[in-house]
C-alpha cells in the first residue's frame, strides 16, 4: 500500500453535481409536505373535477372542461411556483436554513436555481396528472405545444420571482398568511374558473394584467381556441418575470 492512498481531497464538488443534489433534495421536500400536496395536487384536481362535472359557473359555449383545464393548469403553476415556494422558503429563512446553506460551497444563485428546478419537476408531475384527468373528463385540446411550454415556463418564472420576493422580505407568518390570501384572491379573480368577461369592464382591464390572468388566458387561447402564439399574454408574463426575479435578487434577505 503506497503512502497517501487515503489522503483527503478537500474542496467543493463540481457545481453541476451540487445543483443536481440540491434540486433532488428540494423536490423531495416539496413532495413530502402535506400542505404543499394540498395546494399543488388536491385542490387543482378537485376544482377541475367539480366544476367540469357540475354546472356551477357559466363558462360559455362548448364543454366546461375545455375552458377549465387551461385555467387549472395555470392555477397549478401558481400554487407551486408562488404559494408553495413562498411559504417553504419563508420558514427556511426563519429557522436559519438559508443562512447555513449560504455558508456552504453552494453559491446563493445556485441554491435559487435548484429551488426553481425543483418547482419545474413538481410542475411536470402536476401537468401530467391534470392532463390525464382532463382527458378522462372529455378534454379536447388544440394549438401549438411550443406555445403552451413557453407560457408555462414564463408563468413559472413570474410566480417564482414573486414568491421568492415575498419569502425574502416578509416574516414567515406574514408570508404564510399573505401567500394563501393571494392564492384565494387570484383563484377567484384571475380568470381561472370565472371568466374575466363576468367582471365589470373597468375591473377586467386591471385583472387582465395579472400574471395568473395572462397565463390562464394565454393557455386558453392556445388549448381551447387554437391560437398560434399569444404574444400579448407572453409579454405580460415576461414583464412580471423580469420585475419579480429582479426584485427578489435585489431585496431578498437571507436572515
Amino acid at each position: 500500500m503506497s503512502a497517501g492512498t487515503y489522503a483527503p481531497r478537500p474542496g467543493a464538488a463540481p457545481l453541476g453535481r451540487m445543483i443536481a443534489a440540491q434540486t433532488a433534495l428540494e423536490t423531495r421536500m416539496l413532495l413530502r409536505n402535506g400542505e404543499q400536496l394540498l395546494l399543488t395536487v388536491i385542490i387543482p384536481t378537485l376544482l377541475l373535477v367539480l366544476f367540469s362535472a357540475v354546472d356551477i359557473v357559466d363558462t360559455g359555449s362548448g364543454e366546461s372542461v375545455d375552458f377549465l383545464t387551461p385555467g387549472i393548469l395555470a392555477l397549478a403553476v401558481m400554487s407551486t411556483a408562488f404559494t408553495g415556494q413562498a411559504i417553504a422558503t419563508g420558514f427556511e429563512r426563519r429557522y436559519g436554513v438559508l443562512k447555513r446553506l449560504a455558508a456552504s460551497p453552494l453559491p446563493r444563485w445556485a441554491l435559487m436555481t435548484a429551488k426553481t428546478l425543483a418547482v419545474l419537476v413538481t410542475e411536470v408531475l402536476q401537468v401530467v396528472l391534470l392532463t390525464v384527468i382532463a382527458f378522462a373528463l372529455g378534454w379536447s385540446p388544440q394549438g401549438n405545444p411550443f406555445a403552451v411550454l413557453l407560457l408555462l415556463v414564463l408563468g413559472t418564472a413570474a410566480f417564482s420571482g414573486l414568491g421568492l420576493l415575498m419569502a425574502g422580505t416578509l416574516k414567515a407568518e406574514a408570508t404564510l398568511a399573505a401567500a394563501n390570501l393571494v392564492f384565494l384572491l387570484l383563484l377567484v379573480g384571475g380568470g381561472v374558473i370565472v371568466p374575466l368577461e363576468k367582471f365589470p369592464d373597468a375591473v377586467q382591464s386591471v385583472l387582465g394584467l395579472l400574471p395568473i390572468a395572462a397565463l390562464s388566458d394565454g393557455l386558453r387561447d392556445v388549448l381551447q381556441h387554437g391560437a398560434a402564439m399569444p404574444w400579448g399574454d407572453l409579454g405580460i408574463l415576461a414583464i412580471w418575470s423580469v420585475l419579480g426575479l429582479g426584485a427578489a435578487a435585489r431585496f431578498f434577505r437571507w436572515e
